[in-house]
């Protein structure tokens, strides 16, 4: 077995000491394998919580403002979670955090952060027509890379115009860029009411387990899809995207319907919100899915869990208007936990991730939630026990 995989390496211009750190990897992966399993909805009944965890305003960590936590991934082999930030470097460069969140007692400690990287390797300026809008992170123990999301911009007024298209990014765990995935032609941003909404784009990202695909999620409906979710309508359809992961490209989109907006906003004319800010993905055909609602005037956040099951959905990817073009088969969902039963503040939770097996062998779920960098809202990280 060793003498055709090093003649292999070879081929490739890689040396003993390349394979031996290669081998290293793959044992790296191997361990990883035991201490964090998939989970498939179908074992998800209930979710539990463990602890609570609020990081206090204005905390910072090596010259940097920790605020904007958008989205979180475990590591399980180093033990650690990444988290992106939605910084667009207006308070400090884009960027990410790699931290402690224990499950049990003691507080979240941050470990070290780094610069998200443009093509060639500089930091993000605040500029509006270059910065981005960060808003998911994982990791890919396959590759020893992370993937992250920008939603892009979308400003269409009479002063400017302004137009950057969400995009997908690797780059490698200390920052280095290593390439881009090519945007469905759906998902350019226009100066007509076409395509994607501003704020409204690629929230949430996940791979399947055995390192596969990939899956997108878009937070609200394209133009051309319907309108928003509302507080009675039953229309908002939003489309998750499925990558190759060997080959890059994206193969399938699906659709999904969103719920409606949870209260009404005060006054009754205020800005009001339900959206998609994460999905887990389980399997290839199972997900979890985060839709957050948000109306002006009430404190909480509502964050409502779902079980996504993609077996017999169709591929939209051909669809212009989901909306006008109504033959085809969306996700089935079933809510499975409503955060407002913790009877606690629950704030702008953006991101969640499958953390470690617990002592009894029962899987554990870390969320976080984004304060916007407002005195008025809090950083939140929650940890739940899987039943």
């Amino acid at each position: 077995m060793l003498l055709p995989l090093a003649e292999a390496f070879f081929r490739k211009g890689l040396t003993f000491a390349g394979m031996r750190k290669y081998l290293l990897f793959s044992l790296l992966l191997a361990a990883c394998g035991t201490s964090r399993q998939s989970v498939n909805t179908s074992d998800v009944s209930q979710l539990r919580l463990l602890q609570k965890h609020v990081i206090p305003f204005n905390t910072t960590f090596n010259g940097t403002m920790v605020g904007g936590l958008s989205g979180i991934d475990y590591d399980a082999a180093r033990n650690v979670y990444y988290l992106i930030c939605d910084d667009r470097s207006e308070h400090n460069t884009a960027r990410y955090y790699t931290a402690q969140v224990p499950v049990n007692g003691d507080k979240v400690t941050f470990t070290a952060v780094t610069a998200l990287p443009m093509r060639d390797g500089r930091p993000f300026p605040a500029i509006k027509t270059m910065a981005p809008d960060p808003e998911a992170m994982r990791y890919n123990p396959y590759t020893d890379h992370l993937i992250w999301s920008s939603e892009g911009e979308r400003i269409v007024n009479a002063k400017d115009t302004i137009l950057k298209d969400p995009a997908i990014y690797e780059i490698s765990r200390d920052g280095r860029f290593i390439d881009t995935f090519p945007v469905p032609s759906q998902m350019h941003m226009q100066a007509t009411n076409n395509g994607p909404r501003k704020n409204g784009t690629f929230e949430g990202l996940g791979f399947t387990p055995d390192g596969k695909y990939m899956f997108v999620s878009v937070e609200e409906p394209r133009y051309e899809d319907g309108p928003r979710a509302g507080l009675q309508d039953t229309t908002a359809w939003i489309r998750i995207i499925k990558y190759n992961l060997q080959t890059r490209q994206p193969i399938a989109q699906f659709a999904y319907k969103l719920a409606t907006i949870a209260a009404p906003p005060v006054p009754a004319d205020a800005f009001a919100i339900n959206g998609i800010p994460d999905i887990l993905v389980l399997s290839e055909n199972q997900l979890l899915i985060m839709e957050r609602s948000f109306s002006t005037g009430v404190k909480n956040c509502t964050i409502r869990l779902y079980k996504a099951d993609l077996t017999h959905a169709s591929d939209v990817s051909s669809i212009r208007s989901l909306q006008t073009d109504m033959h085809f088969t969306p996700a089935v969902k079933k809510p499975l936990f409503n955060f407002e039963s913790l009877n606690t503040y629950v704030d702008n939770v953006e991101g969640m991730t499958l953390g470690p097996r617990l002592a009894n062998g029962h899987s554990s779920l870390i969320c976080v939630a984004d304060n916007n960098f407002s005195d008025k809202e809090e950083t939140q990280f929650y940890i739940f026990e899987i039943e």
